[in-house]
């Protein structure tokens, strides 16, 4: 059976840092010993136009004679003593600390609604915020995950006041997580409950580790529907429900977010921070690339390292994974963050880190690199093909296109629960050996050369299957000269939706279908001389996210019963993968 490394993470939905149920505390009042060094309204209730009530708390330092600009957290993680801290830190940095809650959380008597609404909550905020006489008018946004979702939602209807907005591993729903590429995934099935349950935050069970474990493993091997999971854990999950209604990428997500053309108005500078090794990692870029797509002349930094989904918004670990961390990649996203602020709304100097537009740091080589935009991280981009001539263990990647066209079979029984397939998740990141019970693997011949590889690596792969759709995992692996793996990046997505995410093209059976993939992730690695890259081509069928049995119908209505025939494919040697090089 193949190792499956369940790693129980809330990949790029969770704000970044878990809250503890709030403490009774009387209005402005505070347990640590600085109280009487802020002045504190711990009970605010925000109206907005829409009639909505947001709770929210404002924390200036005393002695504060003059107005000062707005640092707003917008979280739907309503604890009162992790709150209050996040807002004095503010304070303590020259803001006017100001946390808001999203509807129905805290003191607010809405309902609990998670990214419906933040594009017009956000914004009703900070209208709110701009009016009061103890700002000057002005408000930056900043905060991880689903803070930093917030803050790119503001951005969908962008108000006059806000100024600056610095979103670190930003959630897209729909895009990252519950789905990614498509693919609905289990990782944050529990969030719902979580954060849902009442207003503050519904600890029972939610760090039970062998529940959720046991519920997905449950799951898999039942052979039921997606759309049944929660029969399996026990109790009904609505907001997963309501996602399930969205397969594509339709206006239900597009709404959430900006989309397209509303890059366009964005003409506010950005500060985003997001790590190799964040499970959201390819939202956070998405907003990056995509702001840049149609808004030439964005004002947008991106900070990128080894960092995990939490590990980005302190500014790394010593230690991811089994990875030891290059020293120079560990810095301080917060004090970053309010140096951004100082630089946006009151002339100080640019953050040091930020040389360029794009700021990377280098594993292995313990180095920063620096660059314009993500095309120019390279100065060369290596074409490998997936050929099926044997090299050991591994099929060939080839620098050459096969003069002969060829195939490599495949063949998925999806009733068979014995085993799974696709181990694509990181961890750990330094292997020595893989798993090769299912998947195909393919090995380049060694660099000759010390090289970095810089970017996204992107391709297409070109198939025939007996079926309408297949899932589709891949993972690429640096493989050192002492025979250890490095795990770079991966990409996980159905077929039918390579093409365009907000409509479903089912492949025809029995004819070759191109299948183009770029949401992978960004990764920066030295490579010595003698390293090789290998790649790992898999169907997705494991118990952590939806299984595609290939017949056409909506996935989440799929079941055991409809695998009485196995996935048969064939890949085909033009089939190839692009590799983002930096040349020395």
């Amino acid at each position: 059976m193949k190792t499956i490394h369940l790693i129980l993470v809330c990949m790029g939905l969770c704000a970044y840092a878990f809250g503890q149920e709030p403490k009774a505390l009387a209005p402005g009042k505070t347990p640590d010993a600085g109280v009487q060094a802020y002045d504190i309204q711990d009970s605010v209730l925000i109206k907005t136009k829409e009639a909505i009530s947001l709770s929210a708390m404002v924390v200036r330092k005393k002695g504060l004679n003059s107005t000062a600009p707005a640092a707003l957290f917008f979280t739907i993680y309503a604890d009162h003593d992790d709150n209050l801290a996040e807002a004095k830190r503010s304070a303590d940095h020259g803001y006017i600390g100001v946390v808001v809650n999203s509807r129905g959380k805290a003191l607010s008597p809405d309902v609990i609604n998670p990214y419906e609404k933040e594009s017009t909550d956000v914004n009703g905020a900070v209208d709110w915020i701009s009016k009061h006489p103890w700002t000057d008018g002005r408000v930056a946004i900043y905060g991880g995950s689903y803070s930093g979702f917030a803050a790119w939602a503001a951005t969908k209807q962008l108000h006059p006041a806000l100024k600056t907005i610095v979103p670190y591993v930003a959630a897209i729903p729909g895009f990252g997580l519950p789905m990614e590429n498509n693919v609905f995934l289990n990782a944050n099935y529990g969030w719902g409950f979580y954060v849902g349950n009442n207003k503050y935050l519904d600890e029972t069970g939610y760090y039970d580790r062998k529940h959720w474990n046991d519920m997905q493993f449950n799951w898999y091997h039942s052979g039921v529907a997606y759309r049944k999971i929660d029969s399996i854990e026990g109790r009904q999950n609505p907001l997963l429900q309501r996602w399930l209604q969205h397969p594509s990428y339709d206006e239900y997500w597009q709404n959430m977010v900006p989309w397209q053309e509303d890059f366009a108005k964005i003409n506010i500078p950005v500060l985003s921070v997001t790590g190799y090794y964040d499970d959201g990692q390819i939202s956070a870029l998405r907003y990056f690339k995509e702001h840049y797509k149609y808004n030439k002349n964005a004002n947008h930094y991106l900070i990128i390292g080894p960092y995990d989904h939490f590990g980005a918004q302190k500014g790394g670990f010593p230690e991811l994974r089994d990875y030891k961390v290059d020293p120079v990649a560990l810095i301080n996203t917060r004090q970053i963050t309010y140096e951004w602020m100082d630089y946006v709304l009151k002339g100080g100097p640019k953050p040091a880190l930020l040389k360029d537009k794009i700021n990377y740091e280098v594993m292995g080589a313990n180095k920063w690199k620096h660059a314009p935009a993500i095309d120019k991280m390279n100065n060369q981009v290596l074409r490998l093909y997936l050929t099926g001539q044997k090299s050991g263990e591994n099929q060939v990647l080839s620098k050459q296109k096969m003069k002969s066209k060829g195939f490599l079979s495949q063949e998925v029984d999806f009733a068979d629960r014995k085993g799974t397939n696709n181990d694509y998740y990181p961890y750990p990141i330094v292997r020595k050996e893989l798993d090769r019970s299912t998947g195909l693997y393919f090995i380049s011949d060694p660099f000759e050369e010390e090289v970095s590889v810089d970017g996204i690596f992107s391709g297409l792969l070109k198939a025939s299957i007996n079926k309408k759709d297949m899932d589709v995992g891949l993972v690429l692996y640096e493989l050192l000269p002492d025979g250890t793996y490095f795990h770079l990046s991966y990409f996980l997505g159905r077929a039918s939706y390579a093409k365009d995410m907000t409509h479903r093209n089912l492949l025809k059976e029995g004819e070759i279908s191109s299948i183009p993939f770029s949401s992978t992730r960004m990764f920066s690695r030295h490579l010595s001389k003698g390293s090789r890259l290998l790649v790992m081509l898999d169907i997705n069928k494991n118990p952590f996210a939806q299984i595609n049995y290939g017949t056409g119908k909506d996935v989440s209505e799929e079941s055991i019963t409809d695998a009485k025939v196995p996935l048969k494919i064939k890949w085909y040697n033009d089939s190839y993968v692009d590799i983002p090089v930096w040349k020395y």
